[in-house]
């Protein structure tokens, strides 16, 4: 097997690997959000109760969107076409965008819920 064949199957590889974990980590957030949904939910029903939820899943979805561009990264990584560069960079856009949006909003909450606990 030539060089250029080895690393092309050895980042396929990768890139599986690491999108495999970032849909992971975004699954097992979805899953604790819900659960703790549900579970939050029935024991208090107020507004207060979903927004620590909604940071939880933030911060999960942030990890998962983070390991999804590493992916796109690495698919480029051996020898990318000018479509694949375009393609990257569009993704990266996107996701970084994305990922700026998230962030704010977990910090808004965070200032929210800190403001909320030192009232009480």
């Amino acid at each position: 097997m030539e060089v250029e064949g080895f690393l092309r199957h050895a980042d396929q590889v990768l890139v599986a690997v690491v999108e495999v974990a970032g849909a992971l980590i975004i699954f097992v957030g979805a899953v604790l959000a819900a659960v703790r949904f549900v579970v939050e939910g029935l024991r208090r029903r107020t507004a207060a109760v979903f927004t620590p939820i909604r940071l939880s899943l933030g911060r999960f979805l942030t990890l998962g969107l983070e390991f999804q561009l590493a992916a796109d990264i690495l698919r480029t990584a051996v020898s990318p076409t000018f479509d694949q560069i375009g393609q990257l960079a569009a993704i990266a856009t996107i996701r970084t965008v994305l990922n700026y949006f998230l962030g704010r909003e977990i910090r808004t909450e965070q200032r929210q819920v800190g403001d909320e606990e030192r009232k009480t």
